[in-house]
């Protein structure tokens, strides 16, 4: 099914993004990104450099000023996924929907111009800390506490399954300023790399995403200045979150239909050239039935994703709607590349093959960004009217 969302200027930006993958997203470099648990800083200058991140950067510090335009965010996203660089796509996805936009639009005009052109030109790697050992989905539930001293804030606690936190050179941090579980006890802060009782900890070795780092964070007496305060003022974190969460959960549909086009175009080439019992696999009925459901499931993800990315575009995409683009994109997901994977028979097992690295990639997605339970306890809360 044609999609028509793009117009001329996101076509010829895609082209843009083709080219840089030629180029930067080769075998050999991804290799290197899994070896070594991270995405090296010259990829992510050189993607600074092609102008294909900092797209929510405003123009006035270096970006394209894309903020509410999600779509050039979606090519990006859809093409490095497409190329079987889902490691990569989440580097680029930490640093342009989450770290980038709490700064663009909460951040004091002192923060904007300190950080947001460095992160426009790859030099500064950003990234969100809301996970703690303690505390997943309800963000409530934490315990990494600032407590106020003159000219700013004592940090303590510790942040799990943090997605660039090993590289990153600021950490967007959710903290506790305030008593009690309300909206208003909670706060943004800027942790800076190099700041004394600042430890990235160990990077995590996970089943998926091999080149993106995830690490712990520990906080130990950290002192925050006032300036490093998000918005300038404690008590608004809670509600910046939720302000921002709607495009975390859009970016995370836009890649899970990213992922399972990917797994139908993989398939369809591996059933069309293997052969058993002198048959291409697609000829036998039971191939041809798959096909034609993971198909129809693509078309129907994107149709779906593309109207999403049209509301956030019209400042209309509400929490309730994004949580569930979030949960059905991913459910839907899994079972496009659960069937690439058994169509690919024993080379869908072997991680040489993309559409294996993008079988174990897929798995958190139905968990990070919250868990598809609890997107679906938003979704019922609206519809039935209970809490």
């Amino acid at each position: 099914m044609e999609r028509d969302i793009y117009d001329e200027d996101h076509e010829a930006f895609r082209e843009v993004v083709v080219e840089f993958i030629k180029r930067y997203g080769t075998n050999a470099r991804r290799e290197a990104w899994d070896a070594a648990g991270q995405i090296d800083r010259e990829t992510m200058r050189a993607a600074g450099d092609a102008g294909i991140i900092g797209l929510s950067v405003p123009e006035e510090f270096g970006g394209a000023g894309m903020l509410q335009d999600y779509r050039f965010r979606a090519v990006v996203n859809e093409e490095v996924i497409k190329a079987g660089l889902g490691s990569l796509a989440g580097a680029f996805g930490i640093q342009d929907d989450l770290a980038v936009p709490y700064l663009a639009h909460f951040g004091t005009p002192e923060q904007k111009q300190k950080w947001l052109p460095g992160m426009a030109t790859g030099e500064v790697i950003g990234a969100l800390a809301m996970t703690e050992p303690g505390a997943g989905s309800d963000l409530r539930g934490i315990s990494t506490v600032a407590k106020k001293v003159d000219g700013g804030w004592i940090l303590n606690g510790a942040k799990t399954f943090i997605s660039s936190g090993a590289t990153a050179d600021i950490v967007v941090t959710f903290v506790k300023t305030g008593e009690g579980n309300r909206p208003d006890a909670f706060s943004l802060v800027l942790v800076e790399n190099g700041m004394a009782g600042f430890d990235h900890g160990k990077k995590l070795h996970k089943m998926g995403f091999a080149g993106h780092d995830t690490a712990e964070l520990s906080f130990t007496d950290v002192f925050i200045p006032d300036e490093n305060l998000i918005g300038g003022e404690p008590g608004h974190g809670f509600v910046q979150l939720m302000r921002n969460l709607p495009l975390e959960r859009l970016s995370i549909g836009v890649a899970a239909a990213a992922a399972a086009e990917a797994g139908l175009r993989w398939t369809l080439e591996y059933t069309s050239s293997r052969e058993a019992f002198g048959h291409a696999i697609a000829d036998f009925q039971n191939t041809r039935f798959r096909l034609a459901d993971m198909a129809t499931t693509v078309d129907v993800l994107w149709a779906y994703v593309d109207r999403a990315i049209a509301l956030y575009g019209e400042g209309k995409l509400t929490p309730e709607e994004a949580a569930k683009i979030k949960f059905w994109t991913t459910e839907r997901e899994w079972e496009v590349l659960d069937a690439a994977v058994q169509l690919h028979g024993g080379y869908g097992y072997i991680l040489e093959y993309p559409v294996a690295r993008a079988f174990v990639d897929a798995r958190v997605h139905r968990i990070y960004g919250g868990t598809n339970e609890i997107m679906r306890e938003i979704v019922a809360r609206q519809v039935t009217g209970r809490k």
